[in-house]
């Protein structure tokens, strides 16, 4: 029965069954989201400091010591999706490190985002060398990666930056190995993790080396050039 509360590409993918999943995050995994988002907003009057694991917490007014008020960040947030954001950089090593994991499994690219920003988002993918099937959702991902790993017989990876996404997978679809990722060095220090349960890798040579190994994929160096 198609859960209709989720995406509908969950279920329209062409996810082969006899290959390993993998899952992987958008924002702060493969693309360096906070530093792109700081040079749009700094066209706006505002500046980003760094000093929590947070978005609109961090945007200040110049000379100002409390931040924007939550609702004005939320409309810069949007406006910079809407704006098309093909600044943002990829994350050192991304698209080379997912070559070589597709060579023996699946991606899809799973993010949170405005619905309206595909095209943007699609775009982005593709002119970065990460042109994999995406999803675009809201709120928690671990129904979306519980169904999207349902799809084959093999094992399933999943990486995201975000610990409360990795729990929501944890408890939806706890066989699914999951992995944490934060791209931007300046937020590495305050992400919450648990690599108890969910292991850490900030760079992707680690972190593709990580998947390959755990999902026993036969590749001797999934982070090739």
């Amino acid at each position: 029965m198609t859960d209709t509360a989720l995406p509908p590409e969950v279920f329209d993918l062409l996810i082969p069954a006899d290959r390993p999943l993998v899952v992987v995050d958008v924002d702060e995994v493969l693309g360096m989201f906070m530093r792109g988002f700081e040079a749009f907003v700094g066209g706006h009057g505002i500046e980003m400091r760094i000093d929590r694991f947070a978005l609109f917490q961090n945007l200040y007014r110049p000379g100002e010591s409390t931040h924007v008020d939550v609702s004005h960040g939320r409309r810069l947030f949007d406006a910079f999706f809407e704006c098309d954001p093909q600044t943002m950089d990829v994350a050192p090593g991304a698209a080379e490190a997912l070559a070589g994991l597709a060579d023996h499994a699946t991606i899809v690219i799973l993010t949170n985002a405005p619905a309206g920003c595909r095209p943007a988002r699609s775009r982005w993918l593709i002119e970065n060398g990460l042109p994999y099937p995406l999803v675009i959702g809201a709120g928690p991902k671990g129904r979306a990666v519980a169904a999207l790993a349902a799809r084959t017989r093999h094992a399933a990876a999943f990486v995201d930056d975000l610990l409360p996404n990795l729990d929501s997978v944890a408890q939806e679809a706890p066989d699914v190995h999951r992995f944490q990722s934060v791209a931007d060095e300046r937020l590495r220090p305050f992400a919450p993790s648990a690599p108890n349960r969910h292991p850490r890798f900030d760079t992707w040579p680690a972190l593709a080396e990580a998947i390959a190994n755990t999902l026993n994929l036969k590749t001797d160096d999934p982070s090739r050039g």
